[in-house]
């Protein structure tokens, strides 16, 4: 080997211990957590939940930060665009990665390959919902109120392209009603929106709803699971309130930047599944609502992948745009 050769040896083996040092440390400083929705969403509450107790196990806090609006499409492109040194990652329903980019053609992130997957979380069971005093009982109901009145009858969402847009058009579509759409900046406000009678009703993650529910300001119709929910047996599934087949649920999941170097990716895997497995968190995210999960990043990448082309289909079946 000639003298110049073992220089460059020399420093590529320094530059590869320097980076490899670097990430051992990691973190060695405070992460943020970007979560591109409301606060008190179903998303939200799960990400502080476990944001507290990942903190513990890294040394670091984890500071959570709401970017609301355009039904995520802000905050998602902070992530995408941050640096991917693990300093900086997403807490992501999936309306984000999977339904937005068939939905909004022009966006300045690509959802497949501007993010690198780290854990699937929990998914969040949904349902219809009314007002408490709503003269809408059934899921029937609503559907016959629907039909005898075309386009009176309205829902709020979290927006254009967000899951509660989806699952309600995907509803309408279904029960061959016409309702109309109201976007809100989140899925709380359309949440409270239908508790204020602001509109009619709503399609919404149990989640998101369920201190509403319990405050006796919103009834729930129905549940959009297959089978009827341990924690609420005497309300019905859409299938049975005469909607056979429909199925919908969510899932709340975390992402890093694109580039992300794997130790890092497998550092906050780690702490991911740990603090799944802890009872008191676990017990915490089932009374919000939300079935708890878990995954290696591979496994979310290729649910991402196959989710993302499903819904590609379903919108493009069901006329659903960017208003």
């Amino acid at each position: 080997m000639t003298r110049f050769s073992l220089l460059v040896a020399l420093l590529f083996a320094s530059l590869a211990a320097q980076a490899q040092s670097t990430q051992s440390a990691y973190p060695n400083k405070t992460i943020h957590m970007i979560v591109p929705l409301a606060p008190g969403s179903a998303v939200d509450n799960a990400a502080r939940i476990l944001a507290q107790k990942m903190s513990v196990g890294l040394g670091q806090a984890i500071v959570t930060e709401n970017l609301p609006g355009a039904a995520g499409l802000i905050g998602a492109e902070k992530v995408a665009k941050a640096l991917p040194d693990g300093y900086t990652i997403g807490g992501f329903n999936d309306s984000i990665l999977t339904m937005i980019p068939n939905i909004y053609p022009k966006i300045n992130w690509n959802a497949l390959t501007d993010f690198d997957p780290i854990s699937l979380v929990a998914t969040v069971e949904w349902g219809l919902v009314v007002k408490e005093d709503s003269p809408y009982k059934t899921v029937a109901d609503f559907i016959a109120a629907a039909k005898a009145a075309p386009g009176k009858l309205n829902y709020g969402s979290g927006g254009i392209g967000s899951p509660q847009h989806i699952a309600m058009a995907l509803f309408a579509t279904r029960a061959g009603i016409n309702v109309t759409h109201v976007p809100y900046k989140g899925a709380t406000p359309g949440a409270l929106a239908v508790a204020t009678g602001e509109v009619d009703a709503g399609m919404q993650g149990l989640a998101t709803v369920t201190s509403l529910m319990q405050a006796h300001k919103l009834r729930l119709l129905a549940v959009s699971t297959q089978k009827r929910l341990p924690q609420y047996p005497d309300v019905p599934t859409v299938d049975e309130g005469g909607l056979k087949g429909f199925f919908f649920n969510s899932w709340f999941a975390m992402v890093a930047p694109a580039g992300t170097p794997a130790a890092i990716i497998d550092r906050l895997n780690t702490e991911m599944q740990k603090a799944l497995e802890d009872p008191a968190i676990r017990a915490k995210l089932v009374s919000y609502g939300l079935t708890v999960r878990g995954s290696s990043a591979k496994e979310l990448g290729a649910d991402t992948k196959k989710q993302f082309e499903m819904y590609k289909q379903l919108i493009k079946a069901n006329g659903i745009t960017a208003e």
